[in-house]
């Protein structure tokens, strides 16, 4: 089964082990190296209280991920979901959004983080050809090693992952020894617009595992590997969060506010002197680093997929003689983050981004509800979540909440990209319907022609 191919061409090589870390790659990025200042600011000594509440809205969309996900096994992750629920159209925005609203802008803005991280210790990197270039290695050296097949990108991240949790690890098991009890303590009941913000805050710092099962095409045994993976990935994120938030606050305290920018970084000066500093900035840069290494492993399977099924031109779709991964999707996925990234300019793009991520979220439990009524083929071989609809409730509950935060100008942004997805849609089925109406002429013609000629 592990070296089988799938009726897509492509191999189902991918493990728990492998699935549960691109989670955690994915999901902790360079967020958690400035996140632990935001909400301690914020809440004060009820920060613990906001990660576990974020915890529980995540939970409930990734046990929706986790039901689909188990009885939906082609590649496309939440496009595939949200097709085979509503079809071409509904895919269709989904892809776009998650491709490109979610994927390519948001891997460009990250990996700029790697250059300003590294400019700190490296000035040259200041300059815009000296970053291209930098761009142009990284991203380069990340397609070439996803083009050459599955199991070696899953690899690379794996190694990535180790090595980007490694100082985070060391600061949860090194920093115990220096909290000061009274740093937890005290603060103002925070308001419910206040908490409400913050929650909104980590809910992002949790995204990313949904583009997990973008390879679900390539992850063996995927009715028992995706539910078990979601639920080992997302524990462990949980519990790293909640770690480093008591670490940082407690070793802190009243200091957070001067070192808001990096406060790991503060804290690893506390522990093992200056070095831990430039320590942590280096592992700011290869989590950034890992999290685009992650989507160029991931997102190209979007690409693909909707190749397959005819959304994206057809060359997408082709798979590697050789390596059997889709070639020309990880090369035009990479082409597209290096050429945003040098353009720089990211941030309010950035802010669609997160809208968009909401959009999907939202369509892949609406899609869960839907394809669980229709009960398909091998679905009762699948992962089921436990409550009936109790959990898909919770999720869109909070979804609609988060989306009730964003600002009037963000969500007419996203409105107005979701236009534009829609008329690409209509423009693209009336070139089909045209280009089939102009074929049937021509049979028809030829037809007539093979009549006259036989008269003849």
């Amino acid at each position: 089964m592990s070296n089988t191919k799938t009726d897509e061409g492509l191999k189902r090589v991918i493990g728990v082990s492998g699935l549960s870390l691109n989670i955690i790659n994915n999901t902790v990025g360079a967020g958690i190296f400035v996140l632990p200042a935001i909400v301690a600011i914020s809440l004060g000594g009820f920060a613990v209280f906001g990660y576990l509440f974020c915890g529980i809205l995540m939970a409930a969309i990734m046990f929706c991920y986790a039901e689909i996900g188990s009885r939906i096994t082609s590649s496309g992750g939440s496009y595939a979901y949200v097709e085979a629920a509503f079809g071409s159209f509904a895919g269709f925005i989904i892809n776009w959004l998650f491709f490109f609203g979610f994927g390519v802008l948001g891997d460009a803005a990250i990996i700029n983080i790697v250059a300003d991280s590294l400019a700190v210790i490296f000035p040259v990197l200041q300059s815009l050809w000296v970053r291209g270039l930098l761009f142009f290695v990284l991203v380069g050296f990340m397609v070439l090693v996803n083009i050459r097949g599955a199991k070696q990108g899953v690899g690379f991240v794996k190694l990535i992952t180790i090595i980007k949790v490694l100082p985070l690890i060391a600061i949860i098991i090194f920093g115990f020894s220096h909290i000061k009890t009274a740093n937890l303590h005290g603060g103002n009941l925070p308001s419910f617009n206040t908490f409400g913000n913050t929650i909104l805050v980590l809910f992002f710092a949790f995204l990313g595992f949904e583009s997990a099962l973008n390879v679900s095409g390539e992850i063996k045994n995927p009715k028992r590997t995706i539910p078990v993976s979601i639920l080992i990935g997302g524990l462990l994120v949980l519990i790293v969060y909640l770690l480093l938030q008591t670490i940082t606050q407690g070793v802190l305290g009243a200091n957070m506010e001067a070192v808001k920018n990096a406060p790991l970084a503060a804290v690893a000066e506390k522990i093992i002197g200056p070095a831990g500093g430039i320590i942590l900035l280096i592992a700011a840069a290869i989590s950034c680093f890992g999290n685009v290494s992650g989507d160029v492993l991931l997102a190209p399977r979007l690409l693909f997929a909707g190749a397959k099924d005819g959304i994206f031109p057809k060359f997408l779709g082709k798979v590697h003689p050789k390596f059997a991964t889709p070639y020309w999707a990880i090369i035009i996925y990479g082409s597209l983050i290096f050429i945003f990234s040098v353009s720089g300019g990211f941030k309010q793009l950035a802010i669609l981004s997160t809208a968009a991520i909401l959009i999907i979220y939202l369509a892949v439990i609406l899609a869960t509800i839907k394809l669980r009524k229709k009960k398909p083929s091998g679905a009762e071989n699948g992962f089921r979540m436990p409550g009936g609809l109790t959990i898909p409730v919770v999720a869109i509950a909070a979804i609609v909440w988060l989306l009730t935060s964003l600002t009037k100008w963000e969500i007419g942004s996203t409105m107005i990209f979701i236009v534009v997805i829609c008329v690409i849609y209509l423009v693209m089925e009336k070139y089909k319907k045209r280009k089939t109406i102009l074929t049937e002429i021509k049979k028809d013609e030829v037809i007539a022609g093979d009549h006259g000629l036989a008269g003849f």
